[in-house]
């Protein structure tokens, strides 16, 4: 690989890892682990929709 082009990639692969969406999901990835993602504590995806079913079904 030519040496400009090697600069090049460096440059490029710099400036996407410093973009605000590349720093937004690595600040995502370390909140939780994606297991707590798919499995939330209380069961439920949406633990609003999650309790307003439960109501309805209790009327």
């Amino acid at each position: 690989m030519p040496t400009e082009l090697a600069v090049l990639l460096v440059g490029v692969a710099a400036r996407q890892a410093a973009s605000p969406t590349a720093r937004a999901q690595a600040r995502l990835a370390l909140i939780a682990p994606v297991e707590q993602l798919l499995a939330p504590a209380h069961g439920a995806f949406h633990r609003l929709a999650a309790r307003a079913l439960a109501r309805r079904q209790e009327e």
